[in-house]
Order: C-alpha cells, then sequence, then structure tokens
C-alpha cells in the first residue's frame, strides 16, 4: 500500500444553509488507505446515528481483514441492529467509499453519495446514484437536467438500513496517476454543483483545503439546502520525500500540469 507521505487530501462536513443540523459524516483513515462520506437519514439524532455508526463500522471491518464490500455489509448490519435496538425507529445512511492500494483504487457505494475523478481530460463520475431519477433517466423518461430539478431527486432506491437481501452494492476500478484527484461527496454537494463548477474550483485553487473550502462555499451559495461534505484526495507527484507530499506542493503542480 502506498505509505502516507505519497497520499495527500482534505475533507470538510457543514450543516448546510437550510438544515438546523448535520447528519453526513465523513471517514479518512490514510494508513488504511480508506476514505468515505455517509449521509444519514431519519432526522435529527437518527441520522447522525447512522452516518457515524456506518463509517464505524466500516473501519473495524476493514481493520479486521473484510474487503470494501464486505465492509459495506458489515456497515449495513449495524444500522439494522440499531434500528432494532430503537424500537424500530427509522434511520438510515448513504455511503461512498475508496480503498487506495499502490495505485490502484475500488470504489464502492450504497445510494446517491457520488465519486468522481479528476484529471487533465476533465471530470468522470465514477458511480451510478441509487436514485428514483436515476431509474428514470436509465429508462428514457427523463433528462439528467429534468432530474436535477425534480421534487423526487432525493429519494434513493438503495441505501444503509435496509434489509440484507435487498442491499445492492456499486462497486468500480480504476488507477489514479500522479497528479489525478478523486472527489468523494454527499449529495448536498453534487446536488448543487454542475461537474464544470468544481472543474472551474479546481482551477482556481492553491491548496486541496482552499478547493474543499471553495467547494463547500459554492454549494451554500447556490442553496445549501442539504448538508454538504465532500474529500479531495489524490497522489502526490513526490518520488522520495515526505515534504515533497504537502498538499500545497501537490496541487501546485497539479494546477501547473493543466497549463499545458
Amino acid at each position: 500500500m502506498l505509505t502516507e507521505q505519497f497520499l495527500v487530501y482534505a475533507a470538510q462536513s457543514v450543516a448546510g444553509r437550510v438544515r438546523a443540523h448535520n447528519e453526513d459524516a465523513v471517514l479518512c483513515q490514510p494508513r488504511l488507505g480508506l476514505w468515505a462520506v455517509a449521509d444519514g437519514m431519519g432526522g435529527h439524532q437518527c441520522g447522525e446515528v447512522a452516518s457515524a455508526l456506518a463509517l464505524e463500522q466500516l473501519q473495524q471491518a476493514i481493520e479486521t481483514g473484510s474487503d470494501l464490500e464486505q465492509a459495506i455489509h458489515a456497515a449495513n448490519r449495524a444500522i439494522l441492529a440499531a434500528v432494532q435496538e430503537e424500537g424500530g425507529r427509522r434511520m438510515g445512511s448513504t455511503l461512498v467509499a475508496v480503498r487506495i492500494a499502490e495505485a490502484d483504487f475500488e470504489v464502492a457505494w450504497v445510494g446517491d453519495s457520488r465519486a468522481y475523478r479528476i484529471s487533465l481530460d476533465g471530470i468522470e463520475r465514477l458511480t451510478r446514484d441509487h436514485s428514483w431519477v436515476q431509474a428514470m433517466i436509465d429508462a428514457g423518461e427523463m433528462s439528467a437536467e429534468q432530474a436535477r430539478q425534480h421534487p423526487r431527486r432525493n429519494i434513493v432506491t438503495q441505501c444503509l438500513g435496509q434489509d440484507v437481501q435487498a442491499l445492492e452494492v456499486g462497486r468500480v476500478q480504476g488507477s489514479l496517476a500522479p497528479g489525478e484527484l478523486l472527489l468523494l461527496c454527499s449529495d448536498g454537494l453534487s446536488g448543487e454543483l454542475e461537474d464544470e463548477q468544481i472543474l472551474a474550483l479546481c482551477a482556481a485553487a492553491a491548496t486541496l483545503d482552499e478547493l474543499v473550502e471553495r467547494l463547500v462555499g459554492l454549494a451554500n451559495q447556490q442553496g445549501g439546502r442539504d448538508n454538504i461534505s465532500c474529500i479531495v484526495l489524490g497522489r502526490s507527484l513526490a518520488d522520495t520525500t515526505a515534504t515533497d507530499a504537502r498538499p500545497r506542493n501537490f496541487i501546485s503542480r497539479w494546477l501547473q500540469s493543466r497549463k499545458h
């Protein structure tokens, strides 16, 4: 697995401008090569519990040798157990997670939290939403632009906290080159920002910390109707020294390479 100095990242999670509480949660564990975003559902306390429990169980399962899909199923079982302990009180969570080993990554997800890859070629969405509007798009009954404005756009067809047998985990694998970025986010970010806006913010940011600040800031500016969470991560261009892997060095070289 890549040593920690060759992995650089920044993360942020906020309530947004409308919701009183933040039911999202983020996980950053470079020693495990593991990052994740969870978007809790069920209202204050239930949603917060579900997202936090999902990430806690995800990490524990990875630490004990589970692969990413197995770990997500473990998180689902943990939420189901919590529902029973709470007397059937509804709670759930979407989840998107990535594991990076050497130059390779695996992304797994449930629900409409997303992962993108950003490179010199542009922005690529790696995940496919488990949502009602995505099903309508796939059936040819709705355009992507119509889906962004549809009143049922927040209805998910898969989430953690549902029947074990019915849970479907999306998975995709790929390679991450030095200078490329992965973006994990809840729908509070992707629902407010177009792909081209995300790319423009990448071009304007000097550091990864600044990039997540700009992403969250613009999502808030354009409505902030939901909790907003994102993680930006990538491989450093550094070859040997940990100091070369600082976020400023990484993002500066990445931005410089985009100009050629």
